[in-house]
């Protein structure tokens, strides 16, 4: 019986965005691409201020100081909209 362990590394490697989307490389290679109307805080955001974030909880987050945004590389997996809380 051969059983083979995938490896993955999600850990965030870079960010980037186009005119619609979020798009997150991971370490392993894999790439994530999600809409940005899911995440409204970085859809008002400037060019700038998306530029501006920084790995989060050892590489298994991302934050937007300025924005007071995070998100992490589990639920951009699984495909999870931002909450928006009550202010």
């Amino acid at each position: 019986m051969n059983i083979s362990a995938r490896v993955t590394d999600e850990r965030v490697l870079d960010v980037r965005f186009d005119e619609a989307s979020l798009i997150v490389d991971l370490m392993d290679g894999r790439t994530i691409s999600a809409p940005l109307a899911w995440y409204p805080r970085l859809l008002r955001a400037t060019a700038e201020q998306r530029l501006d974030w920084e790995k989060a909880g050892g590489g298994y987050g991302i934050h937007w100081p300025a924005l007071d945004e995070d998100l992490s590389t589990e639920g951009l997996l699984r495909g999870a909209p931002a909450t928006i809380a009550a202010r």
